[in-house]
């Protein structure tokens, strides 16, 4: 039983690999756009209906102009990636949210919802860009969609390990089992930080694309550690450190101004 779970677990891997564009990095997605698209809508018209729009008519319209500017130079790379039929599945949207919750998020499919409270970490037109980049960049790179498969695949590991240790004692099944709990759980708390620190540099090129200030992404984490985090230590957090955001992003500008030369 266990031989097989792996064997299935490493043919999964296999064929379901595939290779962001612009960063070149393997990722693990066996989850179909089919499967997760509509369920991605059908949330975000849901959220709309139980939120409150901004009623800031000037601050949602530069929202969602350059919600489209980065859009339009995501799209412009999907499409030079050979990736025009994948293009066409998004459809994207932009709205402001009023709540103080320092936020914004982008769902599969590119429907993006920025809360009122990250703008004064935004500051500028410039900062929400780099905000809308990361996010959009989550969506570009299909996080979510590998996070659901490598959670599987995570569930399945632990199916094996349990049939692996059938056969020792009460005690020793459950070290096994713990040790495989806190390791994979530490796994993906890695991986996790992995999407974050891919978000940041995809989202600086398509924020350079789309004609903005890639310095102002440094600004932006600058401000956010300014504002205070959380002392939970990196390597158990879901995010890098402000600090290793701050130092990622600046040695990554002069590399993203040149990657984003291709695509415009």
């Amino acid at each position: 039983m266990r031989n097989s779970i792996l064997v299935f677990a490493v043919f999964m891997f296999v064929v379901s690999c595939s290779t962001v564009p612009i960063t070149g990095r393997k990722r693990l997605n066996y989850v179909s756009d089919a499967d997760v698209l509509p369920t991605s809508f059908a949330q975000y018209k849901t959220f709309l209906s139980e939120n409150t729009l901004s009623k800031d008519k000037q601050k949602t319209a530069e929202i969602q102009e350059i919600g489209e500017r980065i859009s339009k130079a995501v799209t412009k790379v999907m499409k030079n990636n050979n990736m025009s039929k994948e293009a066409e599945t998004y459809e994207w949207e932009f709205n402001l949210v009023q709540d103080s919750t320092m936020n914004a998020w982008c769902m599969p499919g590119g429907k993006v919802v920025f809360y009122t409270g990250i703008l004064p970490i935004a500051k500028n037109t410039d900062g929400i860009a780099a905000i809308m980049g990361h996010e959009i960049a989550h969506a570009f790179a299909k996080h979510g969609q590998e996070r659901m498969s490598s959670a599987q695949l995570q569930q399945m590991g632990a199916v094996a390990v349990a049939a692996g240790s059938s056969q020792e004692s009460t005690e020793e099944q459950l070290i096994w089992n713990m040790a495989y709990g806190v390791g994979s759980q530490l796994g993906m708390l890695k991986f996790s930080r992995q999407h974050e620190t891919e978000a940041d540099r995809l989202g600086m090129v398509f924020m350079i694309i789309a004609g903005y200030n890639p310095e102002e992404a440094v600004n932006v984490w600058k401000r956010m550690k300014q504002v205070g985090s959380s002392a939970t230590p990196e390597f158990m957090s879901t995010h890098p450190s402000n600090d290793s955001r701050i130092k990622d992003l600046q040695s990554f500008i002069p590399e993203a101004k040149k990657l984003a030369e291709k695509y415009k």
